[in-house]
């Protein structure tokens, strides 16, 4: 299994981007699929997981302001992020987390990431 990040750019506060995780290879269906992030100097913390069946959930660092979803092939995740704020700055990445409690930042898979900075 590799996942492939993509869609990260420098944005200005307030405005929108979209990333993208291509799933290459087959993980097990019951394995939910998760963003998360990590800012220079600070720890990883996820921001928002699916599962196959299509339920989603957020942490609280971004809720409200991104929103998670499987394409109908389901080998791509999306993870649209509006408002963006300068400590949303950090490396995104989607991974596919061992434990169900995802604040573990354990993963069996996870992609390189892609660079967002918010920043005027």
């Amino acid at each position: 299994v590799q996942l492939v990040e993509s869609g990260g750019g420098l944005v200005q506060p307030g405005r929108s981007l979209r990333l993208s995780c291509v799933i290459h290879g087959t993980p097990y269906s019951s394995s939910p699929i998760i963003w998360a992030r990590q800012a220079p100097g600070k720890e990883i913390e996820w921001v928002s997981g699916i599962y196959r069946d299509g339920s989603t959930y957020y942490n609280h660092n971004m809720k409200g302001r991104c929103t998670i979803s499987l394409t109908d092939t389901q080998n791509t995740v999306l993870m649209d992020m509006n408002n963006l704020k300068p400590e949303d700055t950090a490396v995104y990445f989607c991974a596919i987390p061992r434990y169900t409690d995802f604040d573990v930042a354990v993963y069996d898979y996870r992609g390189q990431g892609t660079q967002v900075t918010v920043s005027s």
